[in-house]
C-alpha cells in the first residue's frame, strides 16, 4: 500500500489552504460512490475551538463548498453559540453563523484528513507548515 500522503491545495477566502490526505484517507475516498463534505468550524464562545465536521452529503446551510477533487469538498464556517446559557438539549449548544468582516485572517492554512477504524478524522490550523 502507498505510504505517502497526498498533498493538495485550493484557494479559500483569498488564502492558500494546503490539504493533506493520509494513505488511509485516500483509500477510503477511492471506495466512495459520492463526495465527502468536510467543514472546518471555528467556534467563538468563552473559548475558541477548532473542529472538523464530516458530512455524507452537502448540509443545507449558507456555506460555499469548494472542490478539492472529485471526492472531497471543503468549507470554512465561523460560528458562535446561538444563546449564552446551559439550557439546551444535546451535547452541544445550538450554533449560529458568526459574521466576520474580513475572512482572510481567520481562514486556516492547512487541513489534515485521515480515516481510522471506520471513522473520518481531521484537524486544521493557522501556521504555514504542519
Amino acid at each position: 500500500m502507498n505510504t505517502t500522503t497526498s498533498d493538495l491545495s485550493l484557494t479559500l477566502n483569498d488564502r492558500s489552504l494546503a490539504i493533506e490526505l493520509t494513505p488511509a484517507a485516500q483509500a477510503a475516498l477511492a471506495k466512495r460512490d459520492r463526495p465527502l463534505y468536510v467543514q472546518m468550524e471555528l467556534y467563538f464562545s468563552c473559548l475558541i475551538r477548532l473542529k472538523v465536521r464530516f458530512y455524507e452529503s452537502a448540509p443545507e446551510m449558507d456555506t460555499a463548498w469548494l472542490p478539492v477533487n472529485e471526492n472531497v469538498y471543503v468549507s470554512f464556517r465561523p460560528v458562535m453559540t446561538a444563546q449564552c446559557n446551559n439550557d439546551y438539549q444535546g451535547e452541544e449548544p445550538p450554533l449560529t453563523d458568526f459574521p466576520i468582516a474580513r475572512d482572510a485572517p481567520f481562514t486556516p492554512r492547512w487541513l489534515h484528513l485521515d480515516y481510522r477504524q471506520g471513522q473520518w478524522q481531521g484537524e486544521f490550523g493557522y501556521h504555514q507548515s504542519h
